[in-house]
């Protein structure tokens, strides 16, 4: 009988740090999708809010609550880090298996993120999402105190640290010319 042993989509990348910059594998529990049937946004986010201490978030933002996380990540979509969903009026999809996800941290971080991301980075505040392209790679963004989370595709983990490492290392050589 063969026996599978299951494996992080990052298994044997992370972590890696150049500079001031860490890049380290996030790993949740769960990662469920959520979007609500038409008309049911309130009620889903009063059940929510009942079962993990946070309901639906405002249009690019994250709320934490008790036992999870929600991330809003498109029109009328979100996704549920780590809590138990409720039976909710939505379609609900488990998503765990389908997202690498990862940390960039550290004073660099931003400089690294502005090479592959076309957003404002500076216009960004802790618990902020974004839904936007990481190199040429389509990710969800959330912004942190010490950094970002970003999740993408889990058949692009390999891609994803290759491009983050490879500007680590190019911000922190251009700091070390510097200082």
């Amino acid at each position: 009988m063969v026996k599978l042993d299951p494996v992080t989509p990052c298994d044997g990348l992370l972590p890696v740090a150049h500079g001031e910059v860490s890049l380290r594998e996030l790993t949740p529990a769960s990662i469920t999708s959520v979007a609500p049937l038409s008309g049911a946004e309130k009620a889903v986010s009063t059940a929510l809010k009942k079962a993990i201490g946070a309901g639906l978030p405002d249009v690019g933002r994250a709320v934490t609550g008790k036992t999870g996380e929600v991330l809003w990540t498109g029109q009328g979509q979100y996704f549920v880090l780590d809590g138990k969903v409720p039976k909710l009026k939505a379609a609900v999809t488990d998503q765990s298996d389908a997202w690498a996800c990862v940390a960039l941290e550290g004073g660099g971080a931003t400089d690294v993120m502005t090479r592959l991301c076309p957003l404002d980075f500076g216009a960004m505040d802790e618990g902020d999402v974004a839904r936007s392209m990481v190199g040429h790679m389509m990710a969800v963004i959330v912004r942190r105190s010490d950094g970002y989370d970003l999740m993408v595709f889990r058949s692009m983990a390999g891609t994803l640290v290759h491009e983050l490492s490879t500007i680590m290392r190019s911000v922190a050589a251009q700091a070390a010319l510097k200082g």
